[in-house]
C-alpha cells in the first residue's frame, strides 16, 4: 500500500502554501494526498453536550472542504482524501507523520527575528517524526521552485532550481541521500551536496599546509560517499561542495537560490528526548525555500 503525502491544514497562509506544495509533490511521486486537521475539540459531542460544542467540528469541516476544493481546482489529478483528528495537533501530526511518505507543514515567519521559525506544531513534528518532514513558508509559490525566465521574472515553466543537501560523512546518511537524489531526479534538477569541514588546531607554521591537505582529503571523502549514488542516479547532475566552515553557514550559503534544502536529523536513543539538531534548527530559522528534514540513525 502506498504511503500518502500528508499535509496539516489549519487555514493559515502557511498551511495553504504547504497544501499546494504537498499536492505538487504527491503528483511528482505518484502518491495520494491526505489533508488533516487536528484539535482536541473535534471529538464527537454526546447527547448532553451543548450545541456550540459542535462549532470546532463545523470549522474543521469547512477548512477541509476549502482545502479539498483548492487542490481539486489547482491539481485535479491528485488522489485526495481528508480527515479530522480529535487529538492535540502536535500529537496528531506526529502520529500522521509516522504513517506518511512525508509530512508537509506550514512554517511561520516572525518579523524581526532574522528569518524563518517553525510554529510549535511543526517544530514538534520535526523533532519527533521518524519520516521526512517538509516545512513551507506562506510566501512560497510554484514559480519559486523554478529558475527565473529570460526576463529575470518568476515562471512555473522554466527548469527547476537546484536542490541542496548537507552531509556528514562521519554519520550514516543513506536515508538522507536517498531522499535528496530522488527529489532531484523527480525534478530533473541539479543537486548540490555540501560537506563542511573544520581545521583542527595546528601550529601556525603548519596551518597552510594542513588546510590544503585536509581540503584535498575532504573532497576525496565526499566523492567516495557520492560514488554509489552517482551510479544509482546517473541522470542527476551532482555538484559536490566540500569546503572549510561551519556546517550551518556553508549550507545556508549553498541554498540561497535553491528550490529545496534537505538536512538530516539524527534519531536519538529512546529516553533522551526529541531534538532537531543545530544545522536543522539554523535551516528552519533562516532559509526561505522549503526545508526537508530527514531523520537518520
Amino acid at each position: 500500500m502506498l504511503r500518502p503525502v500528508v499535509v496539516g491544514l489549519d487555514g493559515s497562509p502557511e498551511s495553504l502554501a504547504a497544501t499546494d506544495w504537498a499536492a505538487r509533490e504527491a503528483l511528482r511521486r505518484g502518491l495520494p494526498l491526505r489533508l488533516v486537521h487536528a484539535g482536541e475539540g473535534l471529538a464527537a459531542p454526546t447527547e448532553s453536550d451543548l450545541p456550540e460544542l459542535e462549532a470546532p467540528r463545523d470549522r474543521a469541516r469547512r477548512l477541509l472542504r476549502l482545502g479539498m476544493d483548492r487542490v481539486n481546482e489547482r491539481y485535479p489529478q491528485v488522489s485526495l482524501s481528508a480527515e479530522q483528528i480529535p487529538r492535540p495537533a502536535p500529537e496528531a501530526m506526529a502520529a500522521q507523520g509516522e504513517e506518511a511518505e512525508l509530512l508537509v507543514l506550514g512554517s511561520r515567519a516572525f518579523t524581526g527575528l532574522g528569518g524563518l521559525l517553525a510554529g510549535s506544531v511543526a517544530q514538534s513534528a520535526v523533532a519527533r517524526v521518524a519520516r521526512p518532514v517538509v516545512l513551507v513558508r506562506a510566501e512560497h509559490t510554484p514559480a519559486d521552485e523554478h529558475e527565473p525566465d529570460g526576463t529575470g521574472g518568476l515562471s512555473a515553466h522554466t527548469p527547476y532550481r537546484p536542490l541542496a543537501v548537507g552531509v556528514d560523512p562521519a554519520q550514516r546518511c543513506d536515508d538522507l541521500l536517498a531522499f535528496a537524489f530522488e527529489s532531484a531526479r523527480l525534478r530533473s534538477a541539479p543537486l548540490r551536496v555540501v560537506y563542511a569541514w573544520r581545521l583542527p588546531f595546528v601550529p601556525s607554521a603548519l596551518e597552510a599546509r594542513a588546510r590544503r591537505e585536509l581540503g584535498r582529503k575532504s573532497g576525496q571523502v565526499l566523492e567516495a560517499v557520492l560514488a554509489p549514488w552517482r551510479e544509482k542516479y546517473p541522470t542527476v547532475e551532482v555538484v559536490p561542495l566540500a569546503g572549510e566552515g561551519r556546517p550551518a553557514h556553508r549550507l545556508l550559503d549553498a541554498s540561497r537560490d535553491c528550490g529545496l534544502l534537505i538536512v538530516g536529523r539524527r534519531i536519538r536513543p529512546a529516553g533522551i528526548g526529541p531534538h532537531t539538531g543545530p544545522v536543522a534548527h539554523a535551516a528552519l530559522r533562516h532559509v526561505r525555500c522549503p526545508v526537508a528534514v530527514v531523520p537518520h540513525e
